[in-house]
């Protein structure tokens, strides 16, 4: 069976980093992941040398070091004048041009993962304005690495449980709980990778239930699926709605689509043939 694999979360420091570019008067935007206790700068936009490309950063060190060590924002108007940091990096940082500096770090868990960093040249100060933007960041980052943490998570523990096609009805109803709660956290997300990655998870699981759909089974959006993987845990429209960050209405609509598909009269037995049919575990 194939394997699904994470995708490097320098995807997604790459997107908060142009996000940021997009939306804040800030010449200079960087950071890069946390591994251990060290930071890899590796993701720049506005940079006109290469002397940070692939810096190491350690805990403590410098302005991204203070951001890790003490799990907060730190910020400094004049680098290469401040005595509030360590100068390890000067080389660098100055013949970058920067001055004007802030670190954020992106905290999982209390445990940071990745900083961010927001920097001007000559005497302009970063705005609170260019603040916020690097803040919010950080908090949206933050949220995408703890999504994909949880991914990760979930299939550790289908990979260590093997379940077989012929699992018991208490095993069974627990696998098809996972499988609606990875599709609820795959409709959440705004990633296509991340989310075409948990998708093909719930395809295994649904495999492992119930092997490969039957030929004629008929064609269900994501969406169609989405539904009725939540309504098959007994949810009520309003319940699944919330689950899924959908309207009501629209609930509604895909629920119709699919019973129509599906050519089941309720709600329940379009649950039941969708699962006859191989589609839903």
């Amino acid at each position: 069976m194939t394997s699904v694999l994470r995708p490097r979360d320098g995807d997604a420091l790459r997107a908060e980093i142009r996000w940021v570019a997009g939306r804040a008067s800030v010449p200079v935007v960087f950071g890069g992941a946390v591994d251990e206790d060290t930071l890899l700068l590796t993701e720049f936009f506005g940079t006109i040398t290469t002397g940070l490309r692939g810096l190491s950063v350690l805990r403590a060190s410098g302005l991204g070091g203070q951001a890790m060590e003490y799990r907060r924002p730190a910020r400094v108007t004049d680098y290469q004048g401040s005595s509030a940091i360590t100068h390890h990096y000067d080389a660098a940082v100055v013949g970058e041009g920067l001055r004007s500096v802030m670190a954020v770090p992106v905290l999982v868990a209390d445990r940071p993962r990745a900083v961010l960093y927001a920097a001007t040249r000559g005497a302009d100060a970063l705005g609170d304005r260019t603040a916020e933007v690097i803040l919010r960041a950080g908090r949206r980052l933050a949220a995408e690495i703890a999504v994909r943490d949880e991914v990760d998570r979930r299939i550790r523990l289908l990979d260590l449980a093997t379940p077989l096609p012929r699992a018991t009805p208490a095993a069974a109803e627990e696998l098809r709980e996972l499988h609606a709660e990875l599709r609820a956290i795959a409709a959440a997300t705004d990633e296509p990778g991340l989310r075409d990655r948990i998708s093909g998870v719930c395809e295994r699981l649904t495999g492992v239930l119930t092997g490969e759909p039957v030929g004629d089974a008929p064609r269900l959006s994501r969406r169609e699926l989405d539904v009725l993987a939540q309504i098959a845990l007994g949810c009520t429209n309003q319940e699944v709605a919330l689950r899924l960050s959908l309207g009501a209405e629209t609930v509604k609509s895909y629920l119709r689509q699919a019973m129509s598909k599906l050519d089941a009269g309720t709600r329940h037995e379009a649950v039941v043939r969708a699962r006859r049919h191989g589609l839903l575990p």
